[in-house]
């Protein structure tokens, strides 16, 4: 067993204890961050003159080599380690001797995986907020070229009143623009370097903490050494968004399912984001919608676990800290693959328009309009909407929509209706007088892309 810490201790650790202890089966997912720290670490100390440049160097040398070596293949991360920091800085002992020993001057493994945990944690937050970019590319995109697709829009899932596409894919727009921004907050609040706290009470070596920071792109040190190794906060935010992306892509994943069945038929997915069905022919089944919704539970447990572990642990470092490696890699591979495959399923499925628009006009969500008519021809409201709710029973009666009736049906229920009640009504116009900022009408979604236009250029 290969442990930088045997000193004090006379007896091997029991195999099953150094197993259930030894983290490297997961950290080594950050052996880059874990390295450009310590060449940072390493690059400090020789400014600072706590070693001397020469042995800096040679420090700095050595584990760019080591780092080479990994990517390229050349160099296995060993399990025979306890965790990847042991593994880094046995692997420079061998490759150029005690010099390599100094590495460890000035910190310790509480620090130094709080950092990498940052460094790695900060890496990802990009990483997502390119896939973001990229979806919210696709919804722009489908919302410039969606502008009078007219669609029912629904509250408690029953058609309410008449919308367009664009109009309803810009609620999805607006809700990954929070989550882009949550993701940059997140980024500015964790993006300060706990290295140089020590264990928890710093160090008596003459640290450069700020060119540490400085080094590793970070605004500056952290300012307590307890909270440096004991913080998860960002931890905790993290998994929180990644739930809230999740919620967004689930709810929007169970509509693309609603769409997708022959009941409503308003989309057909393209044959690469489907499957089929083992005994059933006949069946195309929207897989990666369903498990989008799916994986969303499981990312809600990375979260919930967090939270449960943190909230007994006393400062500073405790053990139990290293469980948020795991469900936090697992979170961040999860989403990032929900993202990529949500945007390639919606970036390439056909509209059916048609049916969209019929929907609407069979549904009666013209009917606010119909009341609204008779009110702007003196009818007072509620008498109005009595009217109208009679008018929708015979329409019910005689299966049709409201625009479909003569004029004489019209005005047996009520004489106010004149030949323009047809222009009134018509999905058109519903849609296109609603035109205050929010609204589907044309002028008021043509501000809200050119808004959304610069939001994606300017991230």
């Amino acid at each position: 067993m290969a442990q930088l810490w045997g000193g004090r201790f006379t007896k091997e650790t029991d195999q099953l204890v150094y197993n259930f202890n030894a983290s490297i089966s997961f950290d080594q997912k950050f052996y880059q961050q874990d390295i450009k720290g310590s060449i940072a670490h390493a690059t400090m100390l020789g400014e600072a003159g706590i070693i001397t440049k020469e042995e800096s160097e040679k420090i700095v040398e050595g584990l760019k080599g080591i780092l080479s070596d990994v990517e390229e293949g050349k160099l296995e991360i060993s399990s025979k380690y306890e965790d990847i920091h042991s593994f880094v800085e046995a692997t420079l002992i061998d490759r150029i001797g005690d010099t390599g020993k100094k590495l460890h001057t000035g910190r310790s493994r509480n620090d130094q995986v709080a950092l990498d945990m940052r460094l790695y944690t900060r890496d990802e937050v990009t990483a997502l907020q390119g896939l973001l970019k990229e979806l919210m590319t696709t919804l722009h995109n489908i919302m410039k070229d969606n502008l009078d697709t007219y669609m029912p829009g629904f509250t408690h899932l029953q058609k309410a009143q008449p919308v367009t596409f664009a109009h309803h894919v810009g609620a999805y727009m607006e809700m990954f623009k929070r989550d882009y921004d949550r993701l940059s907050d997140i980024y500015d609040r964790m993006n300060y370097c706990p290295l140089g706290a020590g264990a928890l009470a710093g160090t008596t070596y003459p640290l450069d903490r700020k060119m540490t920071a400085d080094l590793l792109g970070f605004y500056g040190p952290t300012l307590n050494s307890m909270d440096s190794v004991s913080d998860r906060d960002y931890v905790i935010e993290l998994l929180s968004a990644l739930s809230t992306i999740c919620v967004h892509l689930s709810r929007f994943s169970e509509e693309i399912i609603i769409w997708n069945s022959n009941e409503y038929q308003f989309i057909e997915l393209d044959d690469s984001y489907s499957t089929g069905s083992s005994i059933m022919p006949q069946k195309k089944n929207p897989d990666i919608a369903e498990l989008v919704r799916g994986k969303t539970g499981r990312v809600y447990g990375a979260l919930i676990s967090i939270l449960t572990t943190m909230k007994g642990i006393p400062l500073a470092y405790n053990k139990d800290m290293q469980e948020d490696k795991e469900l936090t890699f697992d979170a961040i591979d999860t989403v990032k693959g929900c993202i990529a495959l949500f945007n390639g399923m919606i970036s390439t499925m056909k509209l059916n328009k048609e049916n969209m628009k019929v929907s609407a006009m069979k549904g009666f969500t013209n009917a606010t309009d119909a009341a609204d008519y008779l009110v702007k021809n003196g009818v007072p409201f509620r008498d109005a909407h009595g009217i109208i709710g009679q008018l929708v029973l015979y329409c019910i009666d005689n299966n049709k929509a409201i625009e479909e009736l003569s004029i004489e049906e019209l005005q047996k229920i009520s004489p106010v209706f004149k030949e323009d009640i047809y222009d009134a009504i018509s999905l058109k116009t519903c849609v296109e007088k609603r035109n205050t900022i929010g609204a589907p009408g044309p002028e008021a979604m043509k501000q809200v892309i050119e808004i959304n236009e610069e939001f994606l250029k300017n991230i």
